[in-house]
């Protein structure tokens, strides 16, 4: 399905875990968007950004916005996959599979701090941090299967298709904005319960006021794009 454009599949976390089974039994290369309200709408005036979220391997949709759109446009997607919770179930079953695991990406130390909490919660895994001037790319070893890419959207996105090529040994790649913040603690996740009902980013709101702009983009502007698309194509 697409909405404003934009490709969304339309999977559960099962069956997106089963996806990412088959990529990294294959020889391919492959990268993952996890689009949100907020990257709909800056897509729009973004033509490369637009490109890459359309040619990814896989477009989770990642944002209870995305859900209301499909219910207006009358082709309801199945469930929210969010981008940290997506990780943490590819962190789980690497350490499961022995799939190696690198971060890259985040402020000095944040990174490291989410390495060590991913250690103790799924025993086994072999995960690590890169640090590295982003002109050159970081150096990984052969084995390395799986990439996890904090820098922003949609800059992430853009760094992954820009050096997916010259790193042959990942397998997976897929760009996670915050994730490491709440990994490590920095900042606490909204309750199970307001991220059940919609409303994380009120409860980010409460305590980053700064992000005003990104939520005015996602609650007001994307809905109103979305609303308008509808009218369009009727």
């Amino acid at each position: 399905m697409e909405i404003l454009g934009i490709k969304i599949d339309n999977l559960n976390m099962e069956e997106v875990l089963k996806r990412i089974d088959s990529f990294l039994k294959d020889d391919q290369q492959h990268y993952l968007v996890t689009p949100n309200p907020e990257f709909l709408v800056k897509a729009q005036k973004d033509k490369k950004f637009r490109e890459i979220l359309n040619q990814a391997d896989l477009s989770i949709p990642d944002g209870v916005g995305l859900i209301f759109a499909s219910w207006i446009l009358g082709q309801p997607i199945k469930e929210r996959v969010a981008g940290i919770d997506l990780m943490e179930a590819i962190c789980e079953r690497a350490a499961q599979k022995n799939w190696p695991v690198f971060l890259f990406g985040a402020e000095e130390g944040i990174a490291e701090k989410a390495t060590e909490n991913l250690k103790v919660k799924y025993p086994g895994l072999n995960i690590r941090v890169l640090r590295s001037d982003l002109r050159k790319g970081p150096t990984l070893k052969p084995q390395t299967s799986i990439l996890f890419v904090a820098l922003g959207a949609p800059k992430q996105e853009k760094w992954i298709v820009e050096n997916l090529k010259q790193m042959p040994s990942v397998k997976l790649a897929l760009g996670v904005g915050g994730a490491f913040d709440f990994i490590s603690g920095r900042i606490r996740r909204a309750p199970k319960l307001i991220q059940k009902v919609g409303i994380e980013w009120l409860w980010r709101f409460s305590r980053q006021p700064w992000r005003v702009k990104r939520i005015y983009n996602a609650i007001v502007k994307f809905p109103w794009l979305v609303i308008k698309s509808k009218f369009i194509h009727n």
